[in-house]
C-alpha cells in the first residue's frame, strides 16, 4: 500500500467503523481463507471462486461485508473532495444519475447530492449486514429466502460508489498514489459479482470500457 494511502487509512478516515467477524466463527475462518488467497497473489479470478466444501451463501456474505469495508475506505479517502458544491448530483458522468430510494423517508427515487447519497447508502448497508435475520452469524442458522435479492441490491449500490469515484474523483486517487490499490479492489469486486451473477449487466454499463481494459 502506498505511503499516502497508509496515512489516510491511519487517520481512520473510514466512512464507517469496520464490520468485523467474530474469531472462532465459520465466517471468520472463511474471511481468513479469502484473505489468504488474496495475499498469496492468486489470480483474482481464481481467488473469488467458492472453496471446495463451503456454502455459497457464507462465501457471499463474507465478501459483501469485506467489500463494504474496502469501499468505505476508498470513499473515505476522497470524501473531503466530494461535497454538496462539487457533486450536487449523485452521478457517474452526464449519462448516469443515481436516485435514492428506501422504505422510510424516500419512498420514491429522489435526486440527492453525492455525499447525501453516500451517507444514506452506507447507513442502509450497515443495517442490512448487522441484521441477523438477513446475515445470520450463528452456525446452523439458515439464510433467509431474501438473502440473495438483498445482496444484489447492496452490491449494485456499492458499484455506484466505484462509478462516482472513478468518473468524478479519479484525479484525487491518482494524486494520492492510490490508483493501483483502488484498481485491484475494483477488479476483485468485478470478478466476484460476475462469478456469482450478482449484478445486472446493465448496471455495469457506466464503467464498461474501463472494465474491458482492466479485467480481461
Amino acid at each position: 500500500m502506498s505511503h499516502a494511502l497508509k496515512q489516510v487509512f491511519n487517520k481512520d478516515k473510514t466512512f464507517r467503523p469496520k464490520r468485523k467477524f467474530e474469531p472462532g466463527t465459520q465466517r471468520f475462518e472463511l474471511h481468513k481463507k479469502a484473505q489468504a488467497s488474496l495475499n498469496a497473489g492468486l489470480d483474482l479470478k481464481v481467488a473469488v471462486q467458492l472453496p471446495p466444501g463451503e456454502e455459497q451463501n457464507d462465501w457471499v456474505a463474507v465478501h459483501v461485508v469485506d467489500f463494504f469495508n474496502r469501499i468505505n475506505l476508498i470513499y473515505g479517502t476522497i470524501s473531503d473532495y466530494c461535497t454538496e458544491q462539487s457533486c450536487p448530483v449523485m452521478s457517474g458522468g452526464p449519462k448516469y444519475e443515481y436516485r435514492w430510494q428506501d422504505e422510510h423517508k424516500y419512498r420514491k427515487p429522489t435526486a440527492l447530492s453525492a455525499p447525501q447519497y453516500m451517507n444514506l447508502l452506507m447507513d442502509w448497508i450497515e443495517v442490512q449486514i448487522n441484521n441477523e435475520d438477513i446475515f445470520p452469524t450463528n452456525i446452523g442458522t439458515p439464510f433467509p429466502k431474501n438473502f440473495l435479492p438483498v445482496v444484489k441490491k447492496i452490491l449494485s449500490r456499492l458499484f455506484r460508489v466505484f462509478v462516482h469515484v472513478y468518473i468524478h474523483h479519479f484525479d484525487r486517487i491518482t494524486q494520492m498514489g492510490s490508483e493501483a490499490h483502488v484498481n485491484t479492489c475494483y477488479k476483485h469486486f468485478y470478478y466476484f459479482v460476475k462469478e456469482f451473477n450478482l449484478i445486472d449487466t446493465k448496471e455495469l454499463e457506466p464503467l464498461k470500457e474501463m472494465t474491458s481494459r482492466m479485467c480481461h
